[in-house]
């Protein structure tokens, strides 16, 4: 099946509770497990191979916001600190678990309550009803000082971050578990059924999100195969 080079962005289905017409409009298809006839994996090797001098790879689970800061440290510290090239520098941000929700476009958000659902708050504690950490907060300018705490390479974004050569892995599995616990939980609209959830998340993504089968499995084959140094973060 071929998915537009695997790119994402926002790409309309009808709403939930309605037919899902062809497994082919869905990224990973609608089973439980996604089958290797869903995913396309020249265009996975394309994305994540691409030429790069050093490659990391930052696991997220639960939903931190923090770890956005430290992906931002890394880039930085690679580029300025180790002096690698700007464009040799490949970063997988790989969430999933509540850290899904990283992936989610607004819509997706308030449609499906995922502040609410996943207990991501404000600072007043009113749960969130937008994927906050998605917009840009500078605009791209490469001849910025690293140091201005307003320009790009201080700009903890998930879009500046995609710029500056991150890319954002969506986990298929985690998706259609979660998708199950949203209708289960009463967080979808009435009639809605796990598949029809399932089916408007995986086509609601941030723009360059990049669906995998499963994430734990897209881990070990980036470092075993494509030479992604792994982290993951606690706090």
């Amino acid at each position: 099946m071929n998915r537009s080079a695997f790119l994402f962005s926002s790409a309309s289905l009808a709403a939930a509770g309605s037919a899902v017409s062809s497994a082919a409009t869905i990224p990973g298809g609608t089973h439980l497990v996604e089958r290797a006839q869903d995913f396309d994996a020249a265009a996975f090797a394309r994305i994540l191979g691409r030429p790069a001098r050093i490659r990391q790879l930052v696991e997220s689970v639960a939903f931190k916001p923090a770890m956005l800061n430290n992906v931002k440290n890394a880039f930085n510290g690679l580029q300025f600190g180790f002096g690698y090239p700007a464009d040799a520098i490949a970063v997988a941000f790989a969430n999933h678990g509540p850290s899904s929700a990283y992936g989610y476009s607004d819509e997706m958000w308030r449609k499906y309550r995922i502040g609410e659902f996943l207990s991501i708050v404000d600072a007043q504690g009113a749960p969130l009803t937008a994927n906050v950490y998605y917009p840009a907060a500078s605009s791209y300018h490469p001849s910025d000082d690293p140091d201005d705490v307003h320009g790009m390479y201080q700009d903890t974004s998930i879009a500046m971050l995609q710029r500056r050569g991150a890319v954002v892995l969506a986990c298929h599995t985690a998706i259609e578990e979660q998708s199950r616990a949203i209708v289960v939980k009463g967080f979808a609209p009435a009639g809605a059924q796990p598949q029809d959830v399932a089916a408007d998340l995986l086509t609601h993504l941030i723009p360059g999100a990049v669906v995998v089968p499963s994430m734990v499995a897209a881990i070990a084959v980036l470092q075993a195969d494509y030479h992604y140094a792994y982290l993951t973060l606690t706090f």
